[in-house]
């Protein structure tokens, strides 16, 4: 074949790039030739603005002028945003700075601040390896949209080798049998590593000049987004998002990252089945099942990532998924500290209550950071004391030091068997001998009157309640459908109220409060927003009293316990010690030989 021979590359390779561009179009192959295929080209591949001049795209966004219709103007200005970042060609850039001047003109100056000169502003970029492949992500902010959008891409390719690539994953996942679930991740990388193979060698035919490095990176990508959950496998590797949204096949996947909040992405699935395939590879692997019959499920991957799903017509606009990230370094006190989560002052008395056995709710709203900070709490629980945690997904990681058994909820089959609740496992846990339960959220009468029977009978419970304050926490657990007597409150030292400020994407202590008798409350300490920081606002009562009748300490010997912690909570924040296993180790420590511990880490003298 004369391109082969033009090229010096392989027939066979030019043979199977040439059925690749068959089946998108672009050439005609006679195979019945004599001297081998002879490929006709037809056409390249469509651009976003195929045979479009920068007059055509300036006569579009006049069409949108006359109509007022802003959002196809963003729409159409953001595309050719993400063409110039990529191709970056002098065409592409030319066409830009005139559509840009005109949009700028046109729909800009009456609307937005005129010292604004960009339509489309980069807000961030960062970079993430997700084994051999180097992913960029630009975060961009578009003028008069309320959301920035979370461009991924993976490398900076041409149409045509793209196009190839594709054609090539597609001829993969043909042939991978899509029932196929992962039970472990030896598992997993077995297969994963068999495809692989199998996938550079058809690389190596179709790209016999590109380097090992370059196919690896390749073979990767398909080996990635053709297994599990195809493209949405690239957001969970990000370690900046903290929850993967897809609402529908008809809208692209949101994500909320840590620094910015809600994002936008610029990934689109193909239809509401690819949804559903996805939701159900994410219950199999825990054997919970998602059907139109069981249109709603609540699952984890095997990263420990929490996933719930639910299925049309009971989302009605499509299928949806909720990918809660399971974060790979849990958040500690250093980090709360460091964060502005908490305070020192605060944190001591945390720590102090965990010591010496006071039970605590963590109450919040949704994405607060309850489960975060009963994580962050646990871990001053003194190792020599057993640890029982409930929960429907398993979300609480505890350091090794502890004495921890974690137990988690099932659903019953498709017969309806083998069910085991969230009471099942609280009553079953009260036979275990525990010093300590955590339950990850009360939701239920029968629960909430077992925990309370627990800490009436000795137990130290710390569990989780959705409310925004103190007040609604004892209304909530006080009223149906939870409904305990408000007696059985004064069961509870402590209540922790955790705040997420969607305006500034941060998370505070909104509250702490200690109960009294008869189940009403004293609020110790409240956050200011203006001075970004918790205040005192009544002294302790019932919390001085406890710690004389249990320990017998007197107040004095409280308060230089909390002074002690906080210079062992300065030293954490000061050496940047922030791993759950070294902090673990530290406290450890301190309960084993509190003089040295703080003779080691403070030399004896106060560490102001």
């Amino acid at each position: 074949m004369e391109a082969a021979k033009e090229l010096d590359i392989p027939n066979t390779s030019v043979t199977k790039i040439a059925r690749y561009f068959e089946q998108a179009g672009l050439v005609d192959v006679d195979y019945k030739h004599l001297k081998g295929p002879k490929i006709k080209f037809l056409k390249t591949p469509d651009s976003d603005f195929k045979n479009q001049t920068e007059t055509d795209l300036i006569n579009k966004m006049k069409f949108y002028k006359s109509f007022r219709d802003i959002e196809s103007a963003n729409k159409l200005i953001l595309k050719l945003y993400n063409i110039v970042v990529h191709k970056g060609d002098d065409e592409s850039k030319k066409i830009y700075k005139a559509v840009h001047k005109f949009y700028t003109d046109n729909f800009m100056k009456q609307l937005v601040d005129k010292k604004i000169k960009e339509p489309v502003t980069s807000l961030d970029k960062y970079y993430f390896d997700v084994d051999k492949m180097r992913i960029e992500v630009n975060i961009i902010k578009q003028e008069m949209e309320a959301v920035p959008f979370y461009i991924i891409s993976l490398m900076k390719l041409s149409d045509v080798t793209r196009l190839v690539i594709d054609s090539i994953k597609e001829e993969v996942i043909s042939k991978i049998t899509f029932n196929l679930v992962f039970q472990s991740h030896e598992e997993e990388y077995m297969v994963k590593k068999e495809y692989k193979i199998k996938i550079m060698r058809l690389m190596k035919e179709v790209f016999p000049d590109l380097t090992d490095e370059v196919l690896q990176m390749y073979s990767d990508y398909i080996v990635l987004t053709s297994l599990g959950m195809g493209e949405v496998e690239l957001l969970l590797r990000d370690k900046q998002l903290e929850e993967i949204v897809i609402n529908s096949a008809s809208e692209p996947i949101w994500t909320y990252h840590k620094k910015h909040g809600w994002l936008e992405t610029n990934i689109v699935l193909e239809d509401e089945a690819k949804i559903m395939h996805f939701a159900t590879l994410a219950g199999r692997t825990v054997d919970k099942t998602i059907t139109t019959l069981s249109p709603l499920m609540d699952s984890h991957l095997t990263t420990g990532d929490r996933v719930n799903a639910t299925l049309k017509p009971i989302s009605s606009q499509g299928n949806t998924i909720t990918i809660r990230k399971f974060a790979e370094s849990p958040w500690t006190i250093t980090d709360f500290i460091k964060n502005g989560t908490i305070d020192y002052v605060s944190a001591a008395l945390v720590w102090t209550a965990m010591q010496f056995e006071l039970s605590a709710l963590i109450v919040g709203g949704t994405g607060s950071g309850k489960t975060s900070t009963l994580n962050v709490f646990s871990i001053f629980i003194p190792p020599n004391q057993r640890v029982v945690s409930i929960e429907d997904t398993r979300e609480l990681r505890l350091p090794k030091t502890l004495h921890w058994v974690p137990l988690e909820t099932r659903m019953a089959n498709p017969e309806g068997k083998g069910a085991v609740t969230m009471l099942d496992l609280v009553v079953n846990s009260l036979r275990m001998r525990p010093d300590r339960i955590i339950v990850g959220e009360i939701r239920r009468k029968n629960e909430a009157e077992v925990l309370f029977e627990a800490m009436h009978t000795g137990h130290s419970v710390y569990a989780t309640l959705h409310a925004n304050t103190v007040h609604e926490a004892i209304t909530r657990l006080t009223t149906d459908p939870i409904g305990i007597s408000k007696s059985l409150l004064s069961a509870v030292d402590l209540i922790f109220v955790q705040n997420r400020n969607r305006r500034n994407n941060t998370r505070r202590t909104y509250q702490i409060a200690e109960m009294l008798e008869e189940g009403n409350f004293n609020l110790l300490y409240a956050y200011n927003f203006k001075k970004d920081k918790l205040l005192r606002v009544n002294p302790p009562k019932a919390f001085y009293k406890t710690l004389e009748v249990i320990a017998g300490l007197t107040k004095a010997e409280v308060d230089s316990e909390i002074n002690d912690k906080i210079k062992v909570l300065k030293y954490l924040v000061a050496n940047k010690i922030n791993t759950t296993e070294e902090i673990a180790l530290l406290i450890k420590n301190y309960y084993v030989n509190k003089k040295y511990i703080l003779k080691k880490i403070i030399g004896g003298k106060n560490n102001k």
